[in-house]
C-alpha cells in the first residue's frame, strides 16, 4: 500500500502483510494520523497491539481511557 505522507514520510510503499511493517504503520497512524485514518483501523487489533506499541504517554493514556470506557 502507499501511505499518506502525513503518517508516513520515509517509504512509498508499505507491506502490511509483513507483520513488523504493519505494527509499525499502526503506530504511525496513531501518532499521525487524521479521525479518518484512525476511524479506519481494526480497533480489536489495536487494543490488542497497544501493549507492545512504544507511544508517547499522552497518546497511550488516550487509548488505554478509550478501550476502559469500551468495557
Amino acid at each position: 500500500m502507499q501511505p499518506k505522507r502525513y503518517i508516513v514520510w520515509s517509504k512509498n510503499e508499505i507491506d502490511l502483510s509483513d507483520p513488523f511493517q504493519r505494527k509499525w504503520y499502526l503506530k504511525q497512524v496513531l501518532m499521525h494520523g487524521r479521525s479518518e485514518d484512525i476511524a479506519a483501523l481494526d480497533l480489536d487489533e489495536i487494543k490488542k497491539l497497544l501493549p507492545e506499541f512504544d507511544l508517547p504517554n499522552h497518546i497511550r493514556r488516550l487509548w488505554e481511557n478509550y478501550f476502559a470506557a469500551q468495557g
